[in-house]
């Protein structure tokens, strides 16, 4: 901790359950998430909000964590990669395991970002177009998969969590 830096009691809902803890107001979010609470599903990559390894969601939204600093969340519900899963405690969530059946990934660095954009996307359109997948994961990088892969997961985590809801 930087001379002078400030200490703040930060609160918030993480993966559903109360947190607090002491912390740098300016402490980022994404170091609070990996480095206080070891919660390492979120990723640092670029650090400047342009690759969306560090996508979590904040009050349902996608949101970059290493954009925002602990006085920006407190007493706000995020939801990171582990608090998808397990779905049922004995299955993958749909949206993980149409990402596994679909080669949605190689390298696994972008895909906790991937698949909470797309909890978010299907939460909005539960059977979206090609288009509106393509902008719902414009914020999320991969650099392995040349995108089929995770277009064809996003397609089928679609139409297995409408099975779900009927």
């Amino acid at each position: 901790m930087t001379k002078g830096t400030s200490l703040m009691t930060w609160n918030g809902m993480i993966n559903g359950e109360f947190i607090q803890l002491e912390v740098p107001a300016t402490e980022r979010l994404v170091t609070i998430l990996r480095d206080g609470l070891l919660l390492t599903g979120t990723k640092i990559s670029c650090e400047i909000g342009r690759c969306g390894a560090c996508m979590v969601l904040l009050n349902g939204e996608p949101v970059n964590s290493c954009l925002l600093m602990a006085y920006q969340c407190d007493g706000q519900e995020i939801q990171t990669i582990e608090g998808l899963a397990p779905w049922n405690e004995k299955e993958l969530h749909p949206i993980q395991q149409a990402f596994i059946d679909e080669g949605g990934f190689q390298c696994g660095y972008c895909t906790p970002g991937m698949i909470l954009s797309t909890t978010t996307l299907l939460k909005n359109h539960p059977d979206p177009t090609v288009e509106q997948i393509e902008n719902a994961l414009c914020g999320n990088l991969c650099r392995c998969t040349g995108y089929g892969g995770i277009i064809r997961a996003v397609q089928q985590a679609a139409a297995s969590c409408k099975v779900d809801k009927e």
